[in-house]
């Protein structure tokens, strides 16, 4: 379907206000007070339950997030329907003797008593830690790390990027993993929640409503970041490093394009989404100017480490034509072809490329949510693709791969997620080709959890190695990916855990892939 995003926005604001500002201010306004305390006594409970996170770093700053919900899984998470304060304290020490920012704000009911202070003022490139105080309580203690200046000459960067966390499919082993290794930040590409109930699911809580029902009210997705956020390990992974995110699909509803989804009409769909981005705010370490105006939320935005790397983080969700050919895996044909079809929406697709134009980086870095290498995924000589990846928008990927090469961008590096399995891949002008120009490289990290165990090398994966001589490694395994970034390498290390069915599993490197300096492409695999 064509974009309709001027009409249907403005009824969206007109036609259902009520509904919006009951997105906005929660949809069980008639539960009362859920916080001991009303009596005057001091609450004891642990309101750090969901624990604590940083994000979105600069030169001389940081968000440092955390949610009071001292009963996470009840009702405003078990907190009392009015504003608290909270201390927080920034050192450049795990102790706290050298404590460099400090401040009290409000945590208040409206935003689900989250709090994201932009702390600034902060040295470049360095650690800081971070903790909060409310009733003489404090929070665990996080680590975090600012960006270096912007003309900053790194010898180095070292960098995780993650998705797709069905919690009920496996145990945070992958997470546990990546706290143990010393990234400088995170990146994390979507579906950190998955708003469909299920019926069954590995962990013991599988069964619990706060999984087993859909995610519609703004209430509803609140819970459901709760039941993710209490996990240890990814509470861990948050805590020793910033994160940088963007969302994809399953944070709102599977598969959602722009206005449209099978669901609801537009204008209903619309509510829904307000409440499913309103709760992602309220659960992630990000900026007031992310805070969403109803349905619309600014997540595109671009974060330069040094000389060395530039990352353009996208939003290939909030702007996207609908689906071609009725979603699915299809043939590529007029519909998917269509020059006026787009992902990114025409002023991202702008911004992105106008950013390539201006930027002096070494490697200049795509951090979105799906491949935009072609997945022919059908052995023999017909060609069918995923109408839900760049795929299914081939003028966009023309547009935004052949605008890279006309730009002359230097080191052009993809990451995304998505898939549920690991892809790496050339980048070509003409996927059809196999001898046209290579433009840049692009690792797909696969799943946290989500598809269970996996194995090496499945049916799937074989068919796309067969069909796609672009594509360099495949694997079928949960995990991340871990980079190591130098002015004269890239190097993507797939870790891999053998099992996420149970905890504790094993984790190792199942394959170092390898982009040199000024040379498109993946120059090395190491299996």
């Amino acid at each position: 379907m064509s974009l309709r995003v001027g009409s249907t926005r403005r009824t969206f604001l007109t036609l259902t206000g009520a509904a919006a500002g009951l997105a906005l201010t929660g949809s069980l306004p008639e539960i009362g007070s859920a916080m001991a305390g009303a009596t005057g006594r001091t609450d004891r409970r642990d309101p750090f339950t969901l624990g604590i996170a940083s994000g979105d770093p600069l030169p001389d700053g940081v968000v440092i997030w955390t949610r009071l919900a001292p009963e996470p899984l009840a009702p405003f998470g078990g907190m009392d329907r009015r504003p608290v304060e909270v201390q927080w304290q920034v050192a450049e020490d795990e102790h706290f003797r050298r404590v460099v920012r400090h401040g009290t704000t409000q945590a208040r009911p409206e935003s689900s008593h989250s709090v994201h202070v932009d702390v600034r003022g902060l040295r470049p490139w360095r650690h800081y830690w971070y903790r909060f105080r409310v009733n003489g309580r404090f929070s665990p203690v996080g680590r975090t790390k600012t960006a270096p200046p912007a003309d900053a000459n790194l010898s180095s960067l070292s960098l995780a990027f993650a998705s797709c966390q069905a919690n009920w499919e496996g145990w945070y082993t992958a997470y546990a993993d990546m706290a143990k290794r010393d990234h400088d930040v995170v990146f994390f590409l979507g579906d950190y929640i998955y708003e469909f109930g299920i019926d069954r699911g590995i962990r013991p809580d599988s069964n619990e409503p706060y999984i087993t029902q859909q995610c519609v009210t703004l209430d509803e997705y609140r819970q459901r970041y709760a039941a993710y956020k209490l996990d240890p390990d990814l509470q861990q992974a948050h805590a020793v490093a910033p994160w940088i995110v963007t969302l994809d699909d399953h944070e709102v509803v599977d598969n959602w394009a722009d206005d449209a989804h099978p669901s609801a009409p537009p204008a209903q769909f619309l509510v829904r989404r307000a409440n499913a981005f309103r709760a992602y705010w309220e659960h992630m370490p990000l900026r007031l100017a992310q805070l969403p105006k109803g349905p619309d939320m600014q997540l595109y935005r671009r974060f330069q480490f040094g000389r060395l790397a530039e990352f353009s983080v996208l939003d290939t969700r909030q702007y996207r034509s609908d689906q071609a050919n009725g979603d699915g895996t299809k043939a590529p044909g007029p519909e998917s072809k269509d020059p006026a079809r787009t992902i990114t929406g025409a002023a991202q697709e702008k911004w992105l490329l106008d950013g390539w134009t201006a930027s002096r980086s070494r490697w200049n870095v795509m951090a979105h949510q799906t491949a935009i290498a072609r997945l022919d995924t059908k052995d023999g000589p017909d060609v069918l693709v995923p109408m839900d990846t760049w795929d299914g928008y081939e003028a966009s990927r023309d547009r935004v791969l052949g605008g890279a090469a006309q730009r002359k961008v230097r080191n052009l590096v993809s990451i995304a997620g998505d898939l549920h399995r690991s892809v790496a891949s050339d980048l070509k002008l003409d996927f059809t080709d196999p001898a046209s120009a290579t433009v840049g490289a692009e690792f797909v990290g696969t799943s946290i959890t989500s598809g269970i165990d996996g194995m090496d090398l499945d049916p799937g994966g074989a068919t796309l190695l067969k069909e796609n001589p672009h594509m360099k490694f495949g694997n079928f395994q949960r995990g991340y990916v871990s980079c190591s970034i130098t002015p004269q390498r890239w190097i993507s290390d797939y870790r891999v855990v053998d099992k996420v069915s149970v905890q504790n599993g094993a984790v190792s490197s199942r394959a170092k892939l390898l982009v040199e300096d000024g040379r498109p492409g993946i120059s090395e695999v190491q299996a």
